[in-house]
């Protein structure tokens, strides 16, 4: 390493600048924090190496919870995106999520500008080699030309770069994503502190050109034609979209793939990494569902100024001449040009039990671990991470205690809580069956669920905070008056409106909310019945409506979490020594000395550890309790 000299001092430090980064130093800057950016390429700042689209099932509520803390994903989709859909509609609200195709590269300038444009925020290129540590505590970092930054927090979000490795057919090189140059000596950094690593993979499809695409054989997805948008504060809506392309494999593809086979660096002992079961490459599927004779292909455009098209559904590591051979296989795709070939990229992540649930490394005061290095996959949870890594990394520094969101409040709760209670052994992926409140954690209600904690930090305005209190009040006193207003069977318009809904004539005096209930009818039906006294925004009937038509399951849901909060009320003081308490298994022993739980409800959810060693933990606890008391 070359000689160090000082080259600042800052309040917050972040390590990358990937989905992770951008919103760990956007939070930072934006509580009052001087921050330093620093990232390996400028050129990279929010890259997307891999699909070029944001949100979806969990990972949209993400996106949504990001913006009603204060974070800057979804009003950075809003301006770049090329097309937004609803997924889900035909089902009920708790499983609605908006998707967006991103114009990549719209993206990337946009959130650099922002960043840069960010007061408190400095952004450098600068490949870091060392974290600073001295008695337990990260003091800053160490660059490849030996610049030396000192700061009072750290923030690692280093994405798929550590030790990174791209592997294609035979083919292996040390690289990160896209050819760029990888992080190599800060990984054996982190194990000489002693962190617990492990090797994990994931992949890429090939790109292809859209002049050799024949689009008449496949069948056209286009986006909504209403506007769509992440944030609450989006009011211009961009309704010039791109269409995305469906195809599919066929006997010829999958024929394709199992005889080569042999070649596939997944079957011939080349990845040593674990890849996301939810997102397996094409070889993957085609042998784990061997019975389906056809798998969906989606072809997605880059952006609205290339020719790169994206071929969703198709990642993989096989070598380019039998990728060529799989490509041409299907409709629409005869003809086609390759652009790039897919590729699998392994490498390091942490194992996220060495974390709090601030984010904070138990292993090292002051350094924080955000995104993929966490061994999560996708931009959106990497993003909903960084946020709140960010934000915490500026609470320590101001010397207030961290902000840790419950399973009930947000998605982003349950994947901190997942990763640091139960670990993850592959890369994780949020799905909406992981959140048990699902119902509560919609995608419709982020901004009532979040955004008096984006407030109280500093990250929502002034304005935009009355704004919403407003939109509640609201959302209060219509919610009143439709629980309060009784409609009669004589009453005009009554019963026309219910029969053109398919809905049972009334016969007897009920109130609004009771007619709400009815699954076909909507609001719009009840305020043909009796109008509002003033017009109510779109929004706010949105919110009435799905409040008094499932009010019955959202007061389940709410009882469920009381309970659960008993349990997370139960604070485990920081010394118990896990060993001595007899009665407990043993893998609930060793379980709980490694995760350290915070409360009981903690301790409820670490694998390993049964109904029968809580109620042990909390016999044991009583009685040491009545000790410390005595004393």
């Amino acid at each position: 390493m070359n000689a160090t000299y000082e080259a600042g001092s800052f309040d917050v430090i972040v390590i990358g600048a990937g989905h992770a980064g951008c919103e760990a130093a956007l939070a930072a800057a934006r509580m009052g924090c001087s921050t330093l950016l620093l990232t390996i390429n400028l050129d990279a700042v929010a890259f997307m190496p891999c699909n070029p689209s944001v949100g979806g099932p969990a990972k949209g509520h993400v996106v949504r919870e990001i913006d009603a803390l204060g974070g800057e994903m979804g009003k950075n989709t809003d301006k770049t995106h090329i097309q937004m859909r609803m997924l889900n509609t035909g089902k009920g609200p708790a499983v609605h999520a908006l998707r967006a195709q991103a114009d990549k590269f719209a993206y990337q300038h946009q959130m650099k500008h922002t960043i840069e444009q960010t007061p408190n925020l400095i952004l450098r290129q600068a490949m870091v080699e060392e974290l600073i540590v001295n008695n337990g505590v990260c003091e800053g970092v160490i660059t490849q030309t030996g610049a030396r930054y000192s700061a009072k927090a750290v923030v690692l979000t280093t994405g798929t770069y550590l030790r990174g490795k791209i592997i294609l057919g035979d083919l292996q090189y040390e690289s990160g994503p896209n050819n760029m140059r990888p992080s190599i000596r800060l990984a054996y950094n982190l194990k000489e502190l002693g962190f617990e690593m492990v090797r994990f993979k994931t992949g890429t499809p090939p790109r292809v050109h859209k002049s050799s695409v024949d689009f008449s054989k496949m069948e056209i997805q286009p986006g909504d034609d209403v506007p769509r948008a992440f944030s609450y504060e989006t009011t211009e809506f961009i309704m010039d979209q791109l269409p995305c392309w469906l195809t599919y494999t066929n006997e010829e593809t999958h024929r394709t793939i199992n005889s080569n086979l042999h070649r596939a660096p997944m079957y011939s002992g080349i990845i040593e990494g674990t890849g996301p079961r939810y997102c397996p490459s094409i070889e993957d599927k085609v042998v784990r569902f061997s019975d389906k004779p056809r798998h969906q292909v989606f072809l997605e455009p880059e952006g609205r100024h290339t020719e790169e098209m994206y071929v969703q559904g198709m990642s993989t590591s096989l070598p380019e001449d039998v990728q060529l051979a799989m490509l041409r296989s299907m409709a629409g795709l005869e003809n086609v040009k390759m652009m790039r070939p897919g590729y699998a990229i392994e490498y390091d992540a942490i194992v996220p039990t060495q974390l709090w649930p601030s984010l904070e490394t138990k292993l090292v005061e002051g350094l924080f671990t955000a995104g993929q290095i966490n061994g999560t996959s996708g931009y959106e949870e990497a993003a909903g991470q960084g946020l709140m890594a960010g934000i915490n990394a500026a609470r320590k520094v101001q010397g207030k205690p961290p902000v840790i969101l419950g399973r009930e409040q947000a998605y982003i709760g349950v994947l901190i809580d997942d990763l640091v209670t139960k670990g993850t052994n592959e890369p994780y992926r949020l799905l909406t069956s992981r959140a048990e409140y699902r119902l509560l954690l919609r995608h419709d209600n982020a901004d009532l669920r979040l955004t008096d904690i984006g407030y109280e930090i500093g990250l929502i305005s002034e304005e935009r905070y009355r704004k919403f209190c407003r939109k509640r009040e609201l959302i209060e006193k219509e919610k009143e008056r439709v629980m309060n207003t009784r409609v009669r069977p004589d009453m005009p318009h009554v019963q026309e409106v219910l029969r053109a809904a398919g809905s049972p004539e009334l016969t007897e005096v009920i109130d609004l909310a009771q007619l709400l209930r009815r699954p076909e009818i909507t609001y719009q039906h009840i305020i043909q019945i009796v109008p509002a006294p003033e017009p109510v925004p779109e929004e706010v009937a949105e919110q009435v409506e799905i409040q008094i038509k499932y009010d019955g399951y959202i007061r389940k849901s709410l009882q469920q979490v009381e309970r659960m909060k008993k349990m997370e009320e139960r604070r485990i003081p920081d010394d118990i020594d896990y060993h001595q308490i007899a009665g407990m298994s043993k893998e609930a022993r060793e379980k709980m000395s490694k995760i350290r739980p915070l409360n009981i409800g903690q301790a409820s959810r670490i694998s390993g550890v049964n109904p029968a060693d809580i109620s042990v933990l909390m016999v044991y606890l009583e009685q040491y309790n009545r000790v410390r008391t005595a004393e």
